[in-house]
């Protein structure tokens, strides 16, 4: 009993001077002055619209802001994040302080999926893969397909938000998830009554895709006729290749 108790005892002392230690470091580490600013940009899709230079502006204020050696009290994380997600290419902000009192901001870049062209080209803008339209940059240009509606009409990227623009996106998502069809699409036209047609940058076919349903079944007839028809007659024999009708493949 007499062992038992002691042992108790030790571990008692023990776990106080842990918590004694722990409240220590969390006060240390509460008034520690900001070291550096470790700035990281996510760019898994090779998008450079925003770098560590403009991160870091973002977070001074363009240099008026000083934030190496501020004490923490005069660090607002929360007002920095919003700060960074203020910004059209940043999709996602964390900003946080490590044990040594350096100040990270993570960023994830927002990624284009497509380029909405005008008649001025000085008014295109991007649309990224949640339907929000982004600005065209100074710093990078996407390699993106262009998407115009025929007529002289231009798309906005509301058109894509509603209820049915949503499937317009979901096609545009379709084509930059998939390596061959993003390399393979040159330009996409939505006419006056919905309908889709593009060209392509392999073959002077224009197809003709219909409304934006039944989109993997579609692209596998496209992909039908590029495996049967060329090797055989060659790319010049037909300039129209219409894939919207069910079971069909048209070509003249």
């Amino acid at each position: 009993m007499k062992r038992d108790a002691k042992n108790l005892l030790i571990a008692t002392i023990c776990l106080l001077l842990l918590l004694g230690l722990g409240a220590f470091a969390a006060v240390r580490q509460a008034n520690r002055k900001v070291g550096g600013v470790i700035v990281s940009v996510s760019n898994e899709f090779n998008n450079f619209f925003i770098g560590q230079r403009e991160v870091t502006g973002l977070l001074t204020r363009q240099g008026r802001d000083r934030l190496e050696g501020s004490a923490p009290s005069d660090i607002d994380l929360k007002a920095l994040e919003a700060r960074l997600k203020a910004h059209s290419f940043v999709k996602e902000a964390q900003v946080y302080r490590d044990l040594a009192g350096n100040l990270h901001a993570d960023v994830r870049q927002s990624r284009p999926i497509a380029r909405l062209v005008h008649a001025d080209s000085r008014q295109d803008s991007y649309l990224d893969a949640d339907g929000r339209r982004l600005p065209l940059s100074s710093l990078f240009t996407a390699r993106v397909v262009p998407i115009s509606r025929t007529g002289g009409v231009p798309l906005a990227a509301s058109f894509f938000q509603d209820s049915s623009g949503t499937r317009y996106l979901k096609f545009l998502r379709y084509i930059d998830e998939k390596p061959f069809w993003r390399a393979q699409v040159a330009e996409i036209f939505v006419a006056p009554n919905g309908k889709i047609s593009f060209t392509q940058q392999v073959g002077d076919q224009r197809v003709e895709f219909g409304f934006p349903d039944n989109i993997s079944e579609k692209f596998a007839k496209l992909m039908v006729f590029y495996r049967q028809i060329p090797p055989v007659l060659g790319w010049d024999t037909y300039h129209r290749v219409n894939v919207e009708f069910k079971d069909q493949i048209i070509c003249e």
